[in-house]
């Protein structure tokens, strides 16, 4: 630890002006990431059932074999999430900010990440670039500030493909360790992580093959990947104990996931060939182009450009740069036909995998620019992070009002508690994209008469009382009448009283027989 922290000071002497411009990028992505993060972090029922299941483990050691499920495919990713977030929750007195404010940080640490990385393959110039522009990214800024398991994505994919170009180019193989573990966490924060596997898995045959010659060698890198894969499936082994209680549902799901693939994917990767020029116009845009769409084109068409220009220059590339190039280049091609060939709908935090790639490449071109045209180079490069930088703050979430999801649910999860009069209840939500764990959290925190209804047991589970939360406009709500499973669970109702509390309408119904 002293000889780190030797080193540090050794380079902040050396290199003063840069660390003063790290740290006020570093100072950037925090304010973006904490400023009046309990006000606009997302807290819904997604975030409301993860804090559960983690209190629960805390409170009542009730261990956690499984993840959360995934919106297709009837799904589970591994609980590792859950037990990231438990010391988070546990410093912040079970309040849910907790968990949110680590993401903010991992965040930040990512960032200087993506810096870190850019310094090592590209320069001072890339560093700075690459960091400033990922600290601001709206779309990185937004999935920084909730804790969600997708969230985590960003800095272990980013640390599997260090780890993966520190033993194929350092010969580090104490490396591979790192990769195997990170991956766990990557595919325990979204299956899209996967599609990190095949890059992995080409460096590891290209190092194993480069190395074949070597006997000694050989026998470190294969003793060190078995211990890697020991460690990856140590950290499985959670969802795989799951599975085997429960007839392999999550494996059969998969199964049938890859293999009817009508719907979900297709096997074919040329059939991605036609989306690659969306995919990477509607990339551009969300993470470069401040989600700006027709932006977004003329930088996938500026990234393109620049890769013929790279390619041009190929002869004046260090060794070091083009395989760091060529790492992105795989990195990204492996990404975009990933998502060619996915059916469904492609949201933002899908990313996740590739989040810091276009950002190292902007970097290492900007890099580029700088080397080979000097103060041309370096007015095209300003202005460049001039253009990228507005459209960054014009769409920054800070601009808009926080989402108050919190305080709301906070609000509302009091109120029940106070019109329940300490009598055992039931709770239902009437939403579009919500439902009850986000207050049922509070209710079950506060020691509150809240009971899940089951089905089977009727007599010891219906409450005196179904509290039901309505988040539409009141011309469509009609609680006594909802198809919802906890509203007809309770039985016939009538409305005894209604409030509104926080922006949405409670209604509190009674037994009508």
């Amino acid at each position: 630890m002293e000889k780190i922290a030797l080193r540090v000071k050794g380079w902040i002497q050396k290199n003063p002006k840069e660390f003063i411009f790290v740290l006020l990028i570093i100072l950037l992505a925090a304010f973006l990431r904490l400023y009046r993060i309990s006000e606009y972090m997302t807290f819904l029922g997604d975030e409301g059932r993860d804090v559960i299941l983690v209190r629960r483990l805390l409170v009542n050691f009730d261990p956690i074999l499984i993840g959360p499920g995934t919106s297709i495919g009837n799904m589970y990713l591994g609980p590792l999430y859950y037990y990231m977030m438990a010391p988070a929750l546990f410093l912040a007195g079970y309040s849910p900010v907790g968990p949110a404010v680590q993401i903010a940080l991992l965040g930040v640490i990512t960032v200087g990440f993506v810096w870190y990385v850019a310094r090592q393959w590209f320069g001072k110039a890339a560093a700075l670039v690459a960091s400033l522009l990922y600290a601001i990214s709206p779309v990185v800024v937004n999935y920084s500030r909730s804790s969600w398991n997708p969230n985590i994505m960003p800095f272990f994919a980013l640390l599997c493909i260090y780890s993966t170009w520190q033993f194929w180019q350092k010969d580090k193989f104490g490396w591979i360790i790192v990769a195997g573990v990170s991956f766990a966490f990557v595919l325990q924060s979204h299956y899209l992580g996967l599609l990190l596997a095949p890059i992995m898995g080409l460096y590891w045959t290209a190092k194993l093959i480069n190395i074949r010659g070597d006997k000694n060698q050989m026998q470190i890198f294969i003793k060190l990947s078995l211990i890697s894969a020991a460690a990856f499936a140590f950290l499985m082994s959670p969802l795989v104990i799951f599975d085997a209680r429960h007839d392999w549902r999550n494996f059969e799901a998969m199964k049938k996931f890859f293999t009817e693939r009508q719907t979900t994917v297709s096997a074919k990767p040329w059939s991605a060939i036609p989306a690659l020029a969306p995919l990477s116009e509607k990339v551009s845009g969300r993470l470069l182009g401040g989600t700006d769409k027709t932006f977004g084109k003329w930088i996938a068409l500026g990234i393109a450009g620049f890769w013929a220009w790279l390619f041009i220059l190929k002869n004046k590339i260090k060794k070091l740069e083009s395989v760091a190039y060529m790492m992105i280049f795989v990195w990204l091609a492996t990404a975009l036909i990933g998502l060619g060939v996915y059916k469904q709908e492609i949201y933002d935090h899908y990313y996740g995998f590739f989040f810091a790639a276009p950002f190292l490449f902007v970097g290492g071109a900007s890099q580029k620019l700088i080397q080979e045209y000097k103060k041309v180079g370096i007015f095209l490069v300003i202005l460049l992070v001039i253009a990228l930088s507005y459209l960054s703050f014009k769409a920054t979430p800070i601009r808009y009002p926080p989402n108050g999801q919190l305080s709301r649910t906070i609000e509302v999860s009091q109120k029940i508690k106070d019109e329940s009069q300490g009598k055992k209840f039931n709770l239902a939500v009437i939403a579009e994209r919500n439902y009850e764990d986000a207050y049922q959290y509070f209710l079950e925190s506060w020691e509150a008469g809240v009971t899940e209804i089951d089905s089977q047991r009727l007599e010891q589970t219906v409450g005196q009382y179904l509290f039901v939360v309505c988040e539409l406009p009141e011309e469509k709500c009609d609680p006594t009448r909802s198809p919802k499973a906890e509203v007809a669970n309770f039985g016939w109702s009538k409305i005894e009283e209604k409030w509104e509390v926080g922006g949405v309408i409670l209604y509190k119904l009674a037994h009508a027989i």
